[in-house]
């Protein structure tokens, strides 16, 4: 299947019969607003280690719910039985929790206006459903992989794995819209691990291959040199091992794009969530610090620092047409020259703050209400900007960090730690080997500011996550990160075996 249309055997599912039967009954007990979705979301995994393959399993997860706004408060019930009757019984189901909760909300619920968009139909880009192609077809892939690394003497034991999602959402509502969506997105990964000989060191070195809104194709074909990866991760594991470890101080960093869309991830992405800022989230993983008065205020970073909301973004984990909320999905400035001058928001933040909603609800199941989610956040490049071995050439003494690894943020996205795949050390503007047992640590402001240059489009990569976690109860959701290679001056480095021990 391409994405020239919906999976048909989601479209033969009653969902405009569901849609109006809920819908109708929830008018008739004399809602605000209603909302309808029927969902249904397919998971694959595939698991090889050392060429054998451990896993392979998948479930779906199917169902429809009803969500509503009466007597100022919301209402939400959600169940698993594709009838009229159930859908009915949803209805009055949700009017009944809101009728409880209406008594405890504080504030009536008011969603931002929104213009209808009726009967329309829109699937992600893909050429290839990996739902289509054969589990032994693509478990052998996996299998050749971890063949591949072995083959080199460094690496002991090898893993491939295969995330697959096929998630398909009809969304309608009482003031006409009817939405019915299809996304594919896939994450290929593999990770070699070795031990030096001589000194007993362990370590492991991954791929750097991002996750994707694309199908099967990202695999097989030309989207990605999966071929080149696989021949330089043992010599890369092997370098790693023997390599010497930091010496903790300030470094230069030139960062590329597989390490630095986390540090956008955990320090703007999260921080400029509006429901963090306003503090309404604040128990899973807490608030921000860029908090809505400093709105226009903010020198969040130096002048080359531009960051936009995307939900629109061809192959972005977090793109779609139209949020859980029926809203059209747009691009935004979040960061301007520097300066915070927007948020990602909803319906009910954006009419609390006097906006549009940018297209940020989302719901990762049918068992759950919708809530405001993340974008694809992106750093953008500098169109004439520099490639990266030009930045690297402006460093006496700093490292070249390329892949994500680990890291830790505290509640309010404001200080953080992170570490990464691979560190080489820059001397005189050159590559000069790999260091060991590295993380860099700031403050989120004083690393952004720090930033003094960034890549052009040719350093700019589109990476990211399919495990963002939020809420409570916790819902997890894939999201999108561009960024070009970049520049930053005087950033701490921890020796992360130095700090353990402490």
């Amino acid at each position: 299947m391409s994405s020239s249309g919906i999976d048909p055997t989601f479209t033969a599912l009653p969902l405009r019969r569901l849609a109006d039967a809920a819908l109708g009954r929830a008018r008739e007990l004399g809602v605000a607003h209603a909302d309808f979705r029927l969902e249904r979301v397919r998971y694959q995994t595939l698991t090889v280690r050392d060429a054998v393959l451990q896993d392979a399993s998948g479930y779906e997860d199917l169902g429809l719910c009803v969500r509503v706004i009466h007597r100022g408060a919301w209402g939400f019930a959600s169940g698993v039985l594709l009838t009229t009757d159930e859908a009915i019984r949803l209805a009055e189901q949700a009017v009944d929790v809101a009728q409880v909760a209406a008594a405890m909300t504080a504030d009536p619920i008011e969603l931002a206006p929104e213009p209808v968009h009726a009967d329309i139909e829109w699937s992600s880009a893909y050429e290839i459903n990996p739902f289509e192609v054969s589990i032994g077809e693509k478990s052998a892939v996996l299998v050749d992989w971890t063949r591949r690394l072995r083959a080199h003497d460094t690496v002991e034991h090898a893993t491939a794995d295969l995330l697959q999602v096929h998630e398909n959402k009809h969304y309608a509502d009482l003031h006409g819209t009817r939405t019915t969506q299809q996304r594919i997105r896939l994450q290929p990964a593999f990770e070699a691990m070795g031990t030096h000989r001589a000194s007993g060191v362990f370590d492991s070195m991954a791929s750097i291959a991002p996750p994707v809104g694309r199908g099967w194709e990202f695999v097989t074909g030309d989207h990605y040199d999966w071929d080149t990866e696989l021949a330089e991760v043992p010599e890369l594991l092997a370098d790693k091992l023997a390599a010497p470890s930091v010496e903790p101080g300030p470094y230069d960093l030139v960062v590329h794009p597989s390490n630095l869309w986390l540090t956008i991830h955990e320090s703007v992405g999260h921080a400029t969530e509006l429901d963090r800022a306003l503090g309404y989230e604040a128990n899973y993983a807490g608030t921000s610090f860029a908090t809505h008065d400093q709105l226009g205020k903010l020198q969040y970073g130096s002048s080359c620092m531009n960051v936009t909301g995307d939900r629109t973004v061809e192959h972005g984990l977090a793109t779609i047409g139209y949020d859980d909320e029926g809203v059209e999905t747009q691009a935004w400035d979040i960061v301007r020259d520097g300066v915070l001058v927007g948020y990602q928001l909803d319906r009910p933040m954006a009419q609390m703050t006097g906006q549009r909603s940018n297209g940020c609800a989302y719901a990762d199941s049918p068992g759950h209400i919708p809530i405001q989610r993340m974008a694809n956040v992106s750093l953008q490049p500098e169109p004439d900007g520099p490639d990266t071995n030009e930045l690297i050439s402006r460093v006496e003494r700093g490292l070249y960090v390329v892949g994500d690894k680990s890291w830790s943020i505290d509640m309010q996205r404001f200080n953080f730690q992170f570490t990464g795949q691979r560190f080489f050390r820059i001397e005189d503007g050159k590559l000069a080997g790999q260091v060991r047992d590295v993380a860099y640590q700031a403050t989120t402001t004083d690393f952004w500011n720090s930033m003094e240059a960034v890549g052009g489009p040719q350093t700019w990569q589109l990476q990211g996550a399919f495990n963002c976690g939020k809420a409570q109860p916790g819902q997890v959701a894939s999201v999108s990160h561009g960024a070009p290679t970049s520049l930053f001056r005087d950033v701490r480095i921890l020796n992360t075996n130095d700090e353990a021990g402490q």
